[in-house]
Formats: structure tokens, sequence, C-alpha cells
């Protein structure tokens, strides 16, 4: 078996979780029916909403299921817009595409909140910006928690306060912050919030969206009207019911988390022994436990991941979703230039990482890299 280092895009299944999908799909009935096989469905479903809004410090009714990650990013945008009046977005460079090409798609103005070489969001420039606006003005802010490609945590209690003080929506992306580190929604001053099940330990397909009590949310009514009218469309009990055993059984690991934050630390540090011209992208910053973004200049991204799968170990050359596509990383670009970004992989821990995992990334680097390293002097 490859040893599999790209948790960030997904992570397998918590045996919790698949336990769960399982148990739930044995049990026939949909949750909209009045009758006793489809109240049972209905009591799971609210069983996993109690447990997830319990793990995320929200109220229950203020969960709605959705497909995912991506899905509850554009609920969000597309809530916000249509039900709070907003005449303009702000967005960091480093967004997920999932809140980028949603902005783009409002048609409304759009602006780059910028952020610094660590990848942290400048909220000086943020708070300024928005001291600057006209009146009639109301903006949607949206900050992601982590980032999928650094793992760098952005002060999201912080921004928040900024925004209320100033009218604004915040809507944060929570999917990489989830599990990893805590996240209490009602302390962050959020108006909404994303989150996915398959970046936890849980099934791919299913997700949620939280709202505040005074966030302002109204989308077409397309459908049945399930989840309070909010999101229609049968609702996924089963993939529901893991979704909260895998945050469930992730939110009691911790020390499996620090133990994953010092086996990423000695990745770094074992690489920088090799070449101390490694550059770690955000390593200054605050960092979920699990994530590395590691340059080696004049080594193409791409050409590393293609190595190292040869050699039996997963890692990526950036975000899932753009991954294989024309061009770097913006967020990488962002932190540095063009060139360097495109020398830079992500390698993402999870759950289920062992030390020899760790050590056989290690090995499997070290050996490919001897073999580079003269034509790397060739060009440099």
């Amino acid at each position: 078996m490859p040893v599999y280092l790209d948790h960030n895009a997904t992570t397998p299944m918590r045996p919790e979780a698949r336990q769960a999908l399982l148990d739930a799909l044995d049990r026939c009935g949909n949750a909209s029916a009045v009758h006793s096989v489809g109240r049972g469905a209905r009591s799971i479903l609210e069983q996993a909403r109690l447990l997830i809004a319990k793990g995320v410090c929200a109220q229950p009714n203020d969960i709605i299921f959705t497909s995912g990650g991506t899905e509850a990013d554009n609920l969000a945008i597309e809530g916000a817009v249509r039900g709070g009046g907003i005449t303009r977005i702000i967005h960091t460079v480093s967004e997920h595409e999932a809140v980028a090409r949603c902005a783009e798609c409002t048609g409304l103005p759009v602006e780059l909140l910028p952020i610094n070489r660590d990848g942290i969001a400048d909220l000086d420039w943020l708070k300024n910006r928005l001291a600057e606006l006209d009146e009639t003005e109301r903006v949607l802010v949206c900050l992601h928690a982590a980032n999928n490609e650094t793992g760098v945590i952005q002060p999201i209690a912080d921004a928040g306060r900024i925004i209320r003080d100033a009218g604004g929506l915040f809507h944060i992306d929570a999917v990489q912050a989830l599990g990893k580190i805590p996240f209490d929604f009602a302390a962050s001053g959020a108006h909404y919030a994303a989150v996915s099940a398959h970046k936890v330990g849980g099934p791919q397909g299913i997700g949620a969206l939280m709202l505040s009590c005074d966030a302002p949310f109204d989308v077409p009514k397309r459908g049945g009207g399930q989840e309070r009218g909010r999101r229609s469309g049968t609702e996924n009990v089963a993939g529901a019911w893991a979704f909260a055993k895998a945050l469930e059984a992730c939110l009691v690991d911790g020390d499996k988390w620090t133990q994953i934050a010092a086996w990423r630390d000695h990745i770094e540090e074992a690489l920088l022994k090799l070449d101390p011209d490694i550059c770690i992208l955000g390593r200054n910053a605050p960092r979920t436990p699990n994530t590395t973004a590691l340059c080696k200049l004049g080594w193409e991204g791409g050409m590393q991941v293609i190595a190292l799968d040869l050699a039996g170990v997963c890692v990526s050359s950036g975000s899932a979703c753009s991954s294989g596509k024309a061009g770097v990383s913006k967020t990488w670009a962002s932190m540095m230039c063009e060139k360097s970004a495109g020398c830079t992989i992500r390698v993402s821990l999870g759950w289920n990482t062992t030390e020899a995992d760790v050590d056989a990334f290690i090995r499997a680097w070290s050996n490919e890299f001897a073999r580079v390293k003269p034509r790397l002097k060739e060009i440099a």
C-alpha cells in the first residue's frame, strides 16, 4: 500500500464513521415522512445535527446539511447576498475556489484582502478599508479559518470583531480547521461557517453550513423545502450520522494531533538538515498540526509529486481542486514569487498516519533529492 500523506485533500474514513454509515444504511426511511420509519430516520438526522452543533459550539437548528464544503460556501455567499443586501465582497487571495469563484459569479465588486509573507490576513488593511466605504454599502467578508495548502491559521475572532463593528457580514470556511484545531462558531463572530465530513474521517458527499441567529439568509426555494426551507433535497441521513460520529471521534483524539504536530516538525527538520535552503511556507505563523508546504527552488513541485509517487509516497503540489491544472497555487504565489511557488509540495498528515509513514516520506524525498541535486546545482 502507498504511504498516503495527502490528508488535506481527503482523509480515510474512521472506523466509527464507517460503522455509523453502515448502521444508518441498514435502516430505511425518508426523514420527511411522517410514519414510524420516517420518524426513525428523522431521529438519526437530528441526533447527527445535535452532535455536530455540540462539536462546533453552534445551535442545532442553525446547522444546514449540504453535499460538502463547496456547497456550504456557495450557500453562505448566495444566502448573504440575497438576504443581507450585500453590495461588495472581500476575501483573501488564499481563499478556496469555492469561495473565490462563487464571489465572482455574484456580479458584485470583489476585493482581495492582502496576506503577509507568512500567509496571515492583513486585518489593519481590512479595518481601514471597511472604514472607507460609503454608509450605503454592506460588505460580506470571507476568511478561511485555516489554509488548505499551508495550514496557516487565521485570526478569525479578531476579524469577526472588526467586521461586526463595521456592520458587515462574516463567512468562515472552516473546512480545514475542523477537527484539527478548536473551532468555536459562537466565539468566532461569524454569521456563516462551512465544514465538510471527509476532512475529518467521514464520508465524501456530506457537509454543513452554520448560521448565527442574526445571519440574513435567503436562497431560491427549489424543491421540497427540507432543512427548514433553506436547502431542498432528500436529506443524506446516513452521511450526516457518519459525519457526526467522525467528528466526535476526531475531537477526542487530541493526543494524536499533538503527535502529528511533532512528526510534521520532524519532517521539516530532517529536510532542512539535507538542504538549509528549503523554504517552509508559513513556518512563522500558527499552523494546523498536520500540514507543511515545502519549497525547493529549482525542483518543480509536480516532478517531486511524480517522483515520490513512483517511490510509493502520495503528496500533492497544491490544493486537490487545482492540482493537475495549469499554473501554480495562488496562495503560494502570494507568499513567494511564482517561480518559487511552482517548486513547492504539500505534505499533510492524518489521523491514521504512523511514524513509519513519516520515515518513509523522509527516506523517499532524500533519495530523490540526492538523485536530482547535481542537476539542481547546474540550474542554479
